[in-house]
């Protein structure tokens, strides 16, 4: 049986959360994932299920506030952000919130981050499933933004999530990274990149991540997390355009992570 796909609400930015509900449910995406951001919408737990219950689609996931554009969402204090994304999480039904490593700036933060997590864990019931991020290129050197690091594989995480567009920045094996993870990884980031500097969430099939490879790996060794569709749209003529990469998104997922282990 294939793992659900989902679609993160950014994928449709600058259309709001409510935008996202309406193009899963009549593309036929199985979940939603919540980022919870800037849009007024996917902060409000009771907005997001009146979404859910009007458009029939489930929320599988919710994107904690850790990015820099939403360092001022929910505050400021790190903690506070990822205990209250698990609160909306299990009113929501949801068994995952996906975080980012800290910030090197955050000093206190990472230190206590990999047992943090697993105290939030253990006192939530809800999944930090901590997301692969990259060094940050200025050139040809890479500068090691965050801390504990940006290669989840590295610490005992329990659960983990792999994104493929950061893989392609980081220029770090995807399928090498899922076995290193072994059952840890609990979610995927599905879309492409290729491999520049950029943070560029392409539709997947176009970068050169081996996005069809990794979905069959995913597949043969019997995944059965969350794929979710995080892709930018932001280029997108109008909603045509925009439906049309969401679609190509989906069918591209379907296909290749419905492989039969053998």
């Amino acid at each position: 049986m294939a793992p659900r796909v989902g679609l993160s609400t950014v994928s449709v930015y600058p259309e709001s959360s409510a935008h996202a509900f309406a193009y899963a449910a009549a593309l036929g995406y199985d979940t939603i994932e919540v980022m919870v951001g800037i849009d007024a919408l996917s902060q409000q737990t009771s907005a997001i299920q009146q979404l859910s219950a009007h458009h029939g689609v489930p929320v599988s996931a919710v994107h904690a506030p850790c990015l820099l554009f939403t360092q001022r969402v929910w505050g400021t204090e790190p903690w506070g952000k990822l205990e209250r994304s698990a609160e909306m999480a299990s009113a929501l039904g949801a068994g995952v919130v996906v975080v980012h490593p800290p910030f090197r700036w955050q000093k206190t933060y990472a230190r206590d981050f990999v047992d943090g997590i697993a105290a939030l864990e253990e006192s939530t019931g809800i999944a930090f499933a901590v997301e692969n991020m990259y060094p940050w290129r200025a050139s040809s050197r890479g500068m090691e933004m965050y801390l504990p690091g940006w290669d989840p594989s590295s610490e005992p995480y329990a659960n983990t999530t792999i994104d493929l567009s950061h893989a392609a920045i980081a220029r770090s094996d995807p399928i090498a990274m899922a076995r290193r993870l072994g059952g840890r990884l609990r979610h995927i980031h599905l879309t492409d990149g290729t491999g520049s500097a950029k943070d560029e969430h392409l539709v997947p099939g176009r970068g050169s991540t081996g996005a069809a490879e990794f979905l069959r790996h995913l597949a043969a060794v019997g995944f059965d997390g969350e794929i979710v569709v995080e892709i930018n749209t932001r280029k997108c003529r109008d909603t045509a355009d925009r439906e049309a990469d969401l679609r190509e998104s989906l069918e591209f997922a379907r296909e290749h992570a419905a492989v039969e282990s053998r």
